[in-house]
């Protein structure tokens, strides 16, 4: 069997999606993802220009030495542009041999190690009242994992992943079109003296049955976040997600000294090298990478077998960002990995995109069941694929009161 070709396609319902298909002399195809959120047309620019020439001729079913191949032989490794190109190849390629082998994947990987994979949905208001009633929709929807966020009076512009319109929280989604950044403005003095009172309330509202997540998305110094969880401890959250810029794998030590709150990490993350410290000293609870943006399948496995070892959960990233690609390759990862602790999951399943993405994949009450069709289990629709096309975007940027960059 022999690559004979392969074709990146951008575009999708609301999204730029980098979709790779490729194609093999026996007529089997498989797909991957290579979605980079707004910087779309770098992987996609990769894989056309220097990627895919080298495939062409190739074994597909070799995807660990093409992995080598394109990751030792780069000569400069890593990068979230370079392993969302590795990924989707990567993606594409396991796909394929699961449909030689005419088995999913997680068949492949060693079988289900459950049935049904906890998700968790994204709550979110303009304040906490309408936080509160946007947790009482998703609860009422049968999901028993919810992210928090909420608009926090004081702050001067809204903070990270929340709905600015009070009354739009209905599987709210960031929108990030426009020709250039849009500015946010940050206060963690004003957000860690609010948040704490707004856990409560929630707390209060629907009890401790239900796993609250909340993500600070990067916004806290060492000491800010060390004593930020050690005020929040009482509430019990399932996660604290990034709650300091993850460039520093030491600075979760301090929070560790003084609160056993779970810690989330990692949707940043582009290789086992930039979390492996953090894993092996269990600092966290939980590794947040994408299979997209570590670099595929195939890397994604050793990190999470690494995990295994420490005590560390899989806590996948599953944004908008990530087509239902990347998502059914994080579905059988899920299915298979002894060590799976929750799946973050938007919604995904409108009519357009089930058009673009075909797959018997499905999602209920919570809890997302892997489909047993061969390979990936989610097909590409190339002629839907042709009603869409690449518009820019970018993500906010975010400064201080008195104006200095801060983390986004």
């Amino acid at each position: 069997m022999k690559i004979t070709d392969a074709t990146v396609f951008i575009g999708g319902p609301d999204k730029n999606y980098v979709t790779l298909k490729i194609m093999t002399d026996e007529g089997i195809y498989g797909v991957g993802d290579a979605t980079l959120n707004n910087r779309e047309t770098l992987p996609a620019a990769y894989l056309k220009e220097y990627l895919i020439p080298c495939l062409i001729g190739k074994d597909p079913r070799n995807s660990e030495d093409l992995w080598q191949y394109f990751y030792r032989g780069a000569y400069f490794r890593r990068g979230p542009i370079s392993m969302a190109a590795f990924a989707a190849i990567d993606m594409a390629l396991w796909d394929i041999k699961g449909k030689v082998a005419g088995l999913p994947l997680y068949q492949l990987f060693g079988g289900k190690s459950r049935e049904g994979a906890l998700v968790y949905a994204h709550a979110t208001g303009s304040d906490l009242e309408d936080l509160v009633d946007s947790v009482a929709r998703y609860k009422e929807q049968g999901y028993k994992a919810i992210r928090v966020q909420c608009g926090i009076p004081g702050m001067p512009t809204s903070s990270y992943g929340v709905a600015e319109t009070k009354g739009d929280n209905k599987n709210y989604i960031t929108d990030f079109t426009g020709a250039t950044p849009k500015e946010e403005v940050w206060d963690s003095d004003i957000y860690m003296r609010y948040m704490p009172d707004a856990l409560a309330k929630l707390r209060d509202t629907f009890g401790f049955d239900l796993k609250l997540l909340h993500d600070v998305h990067h916004r806290l110094l060492p000491r800010e976040a060390a004593e930020f969880a050690k005020e929040i401890e009482q509430y019990r959250l399932f996660w604290l997600e990034d709650p300091t810029p993850a460039d520093d794998q030491d600075a979760l030590k301090l929070l560790r000294h003084h609160s056993t709150i779970p810690i989330a990490i990692g949707e940043v993350f582009n290789s086992i090298w930039d979390c492996n410290k953090l894993i092996e000293n269990e600092l966290i609870d939980f590794i947040r990478v994408a299979v997209t943006y570590a670099g595929g399948i195939t890397h994604v496995k050793r990190i999470v077998d690494l995990a295994g070892l420490h005590n560390v959960r899989t806590g996948f990233h599953g944004a908008p960002s990530h087509s239902p690609v990347s998502m059914a390759a994080q579905a059988h990862l899920n299915a298979w990995a002894p060590n799976f602790g929750i799946q973050e999951y938007l919604v995904l399943g409108t009519e357009e995109c089930d058009a673009l993405f075909p797959s018997q994949h499905k999602m209920t009450d919570g809890m997302f069941y892997v489909s047993d069709e061969p390979g990936l289990g989610v097909d590409f629709d190339e002629t839907e694929a042709q009603r869409y096309s690449y518009e820019q975007g970018f993500h906010p940027v975010v400064r201080l009161q008195d104006g200095t960059l801060w983390n986004y």
